[in-house]
């Protein structure tokens, strides 16, 4: 009985109070809400800025395994978020730039790499016992990492002796490598870029499979957000469970948190 008196008031205030939202407007809101915020994900995902984390050693100790950065894309390139749909936008890599990009792997479903930009359309480029040369000048690099002297090395002393290198990711790079080397020297063709990166002695790049398309250029790395201490296997695909361990077990060992890596620009 006395539900039923409730009911009724209930449809009295409904009738008094035609402003009233029902059941079916507050979906509909709940819906266009949800709505607007899958949006606002895809574009700022898309063509804004993203959040990456690095799997890898190549680019120490600029960027360390472990590090969570923020990219930007503005400007570089727009796309949908979860596919393969995106357009390159105006603005172009500078020379000793940092860099993510699409590696031209497509055997291995082209991932995302982070590196610095060595050489920009029409650059000549040559490496002699671990110095860099563009145009015939020494790029000062104070951001490179030299694990062991590997000056004798073929990497080192690039494309002099680049025919000694294994390319075990893109055989082609062989036969392309010796196209564009002109007297001794690498020419970065109109709309590619030559990628290496600052762990000089531990970095799969553009020495190794060639030159990176404009088109697979996403962006350039903004600040680190957080910096966490743990092995590359966690970061690497198809960890999802150890990533959430080692995110969990910051809480109860703050230490390895890398602190004063937090906030910092790149």
């Amino acid at each position: 009985m006395r539900a039923d008196v409730e009911d009724a008031l209930a449809v009295d205030r409904d009738k008094q109070d035609p402003a009233r939202p029902t059941a079916n407007d507050r979906v509909w809101r709940e819906v266009v809400s949800w709505f607007w915020v899958i949006v606002a994900f895809l574009v700022i995902e898309g063509a804004l800025v993203q959040a990456r984390v690095i799997p890898s050693g190549s680019m120490e100790n600029t960027v360390l395994v472990g590090d969570h950065l923020i990219v930007s894309r503005i400007g570089y390139d727009a796309g949908i978020p979860f596919t393969q749909w995106h357009v390159p936008l105006w603005r172009d890599p500078k020379r000793q730039q940092i860099i993510v990009f699409r590696a031209p792997l497509a055997n291995q479903g082209f991932p995302d790499f982070i590196k610095r930009c060595i050489g920009v359309p029409g650059d000549h480029i040559k490496i002699v016992e671990g110095t860099v040369f563009v145009n015939g000048t020494a790029l000062v690099e104070p951001y490179t990492k030299h694990m062991f002297d590997f000056k004798d090395s073929p990497a080192e002393n690039y494309p002099a002796r680049g025919a000694e290198l294994s390319f075990i990711d893109r055989p082609e790079w062989a036969a392309e490598l010796q196209q564009h080397t002109v007297n001794g020297e690498l020419v970065v063709p109109p709309g590619y870029y030559f990628m290496m990166g600052d762990n000089r002695d531990n970095s799969n790049d553009s020495r190794f499979w060639g030159f990176v398309p404009r088109a697979n250029i996403i962006g350039t790395p903004l600040i680190i957000y957080m910096s966490i201490d743990a092995s590359d296997e966690v970061w690497g695909p198809g960890y999802a469970l150890d990533r959430f361990e080692t995110y969990a077990s910051v809480f109860v060992h703050p230490g390895r948190v890398r602190w004063k890596r937090l906030f910092r620009t790149l």
